[in-house]
């Protein structure tokens, strides 16, 4: 059992010294000391403000009618969110408004939807947002609307 303590004692030391020589010879005393590269300067890639002034970034819904909400995207999935625009897939749900809005069905359309135009925030002129979107519907679209519309949006 004496043996053993020993052998352990000895290992355990042997390893210690080794740890410190294999650090020690890793950064040997005459180095400066490593520098920092200059300060990069990070930009975040801009935002979508939503209705309520809240900025978004790759939400997965968004509103497009704010004054009723009878057109809002859903299911929202982005491809790419960047300093220049934004690309996903998302469902447009449309109120049809027959006869009137109030008694009207709402209609789901497959869109393809693309941000761009980032400018500052007036809310907060240091974050830029996307301030425009376009929307492309590959199928289906609501009726009087183009196969592609682009709409500014609010800042």
């Amino acid at each position: 059992m004496r043996q053993m303590t020993r052998t352990a004692v000895t290992i355990c030391a042997a390893l210690g010294l080794t740890a410190t020589v294999g650090s020690a010879a890793a950064a040997p005393a005459s180095s400066p000391p490593a520098q920092r590269p200059a300060a990069v300067r990070q930009t975040r890639p801009p935002v979508l403000v939503d209705c309520f002034g809240h900025a978004q970034v790759r939400p997965s819904r968004f509103i497009l009618a704010c004054g009723d909400g009878n057109s809002r995207l859903v299911s929202l999935h982005w491809n790419s969110w960047g300093a220049r625009s934004a690309r996903g897939r998302g469902v447009n749900v449309v109120n049809d408004c027959v006869p009137y809005c109030a008694a009207g069905r709402f209609h789901r359309y497959a869109v393809v939807v693309k941000l761009d135009r980032p400018q500052p925030w007036k809310k907060r002129p240091q974050v830029q947002h996307y301030s425009r979107i376009t929307l492309f519907y590959p199928k289906d679209r609501p009726a009087h609307v183009g196969r592609v519309v682009t709409y500014p949006l609010w800042n």
